[in-house]
């Protein structure tokens, strides 16, 4: 019994994770897993074409962390009419009905608890918030963005927005794709634009990381309280050494796991997963804020992508 796993990137330590993940699940269960991933993170050509591939391989069911939400649809749809059980994991496709079922974390929720955090920190201190997201029409980002903003109290936002929303607040919002280079680059445009920023939001840790060293660069990186989401163990790592205040920890891991026995179960009895499973996601900090519920480093780096 075949499986696909299709990635955005091979390269992204989350989702090797989710691979490690995939190819344990599919060992216990005596399934043949085939995978394979985009170029870079937005690469929709080189998931459609795998797709394709693993339909013409046989595979019973294919698990995808969809690049393009939307462009990805019309070949999710040719697989599961040829009788293949689709599932998103970790990235809703747009719209989320497009594919059997979707196991991820909730990330609109997971931008709250950051946003939570940071107001609680910050308190009655005037916020001039930079953005450092994923990039146009993604709904992850979308979620984490608005999440984020909705929690920290500076837009009335919730989960059914399709669009990234702003507030006064915000005085930058930058594109990264989750990459530490273009993070980088992303947070020293923000202090051009805006040098006296306080609070940084970024879409993953990458991002976060690369943002502190062009702050570090200009003196500024004990003046900016940053939050993120993913939880890997780098990233706890750097909550740890203060680099990081708080990330939104999530299970890239359980997400392949689950979705590995959902195409077994198929496989044996015809039984689809269907709707959106819930993977689960934790507030990790170093240092708890009062009023918002978070785990400490120790749980985070003994639970790291888990």
């Amino acid at each position: 019994m075949t499986v696909g796993l299709i990635t955005k990137t091979d390269t992204n330590p989350f989702f090797v994770k989710m691979k490690e993940g995939a190819e344990a699940a599919a060992k216990a269960k005596g399934a043949k897993l085939l995978t394979a991933a985009g170029k870079f993170d937005g690469d929709n050509a080189s998931q459609v074409t795998a797709i394709e591939n693993m339909v013409a391989a046989g595979a019973k069911g294919i698990l995808i962390t969809p690049s393009d939400t939307k462009a990805i649809v019309p070949a999710v749809q040719k697989a599961r009419a040829k009788g293949v059980l689709v599932i998103a994991l970790d990235t809703p496709t747009d719209p989320q009905s497009a594919v059997d079922a979707l196991f991820a974390t909730d990330n609109f929720t997971a931008g709250v608890l950051i946003g939570k955090y940071a107001k609680a920190v910050l308190g009655s201190t005037p916020a001039k918030i930079a953005t450092l997201d994923l990039s146009p029409g993604v709904t992850v980002g979308v979620l984490r963005h608005n999440g984020f903003l909705s929690g920290f109290g500076a837009a009335g936002v919730d989960a059914s927005a399709t669009s990234p929303v702003s507030a006064p607040s915000v005085v930058c919002s930058q594109d990264t794709q989750g990459d530490q280079a273009k993070g980088q680059t992303a947070m020293e445009n923000c202090l051009q634009k805006a040098p006296d920023i306080n609070l940084l939001y970024t879409i993953n840790e990458p991002a976060a990381l690369g943002a502190y060293t062009a702050l570090k660069a200009a003196g500024k990186e004990k003046n900016v309280l940053i939050v993120s989401v993913d939880g890997g163990c780098t990233g706890v790592q750097a909550v740890r050494d203060g680099k990081i205040a708080a990330t939104s920890q999530q299970y890239p891991l359980k997400m392949a796991e689950q979705g590995v026995n959902a195409v077994v179960t198929y496989a044996a009895s015809g039984t689809k997963a269907s709707g959106y499973t819930d993977t689960g996601v934790t507030l990790v900090t170093a240092k708890a804020a009062d009023g918002v519920d978070s785990k400490d480093v120790d749980f985070g780096l003994a639970n790291c992508w888990g």
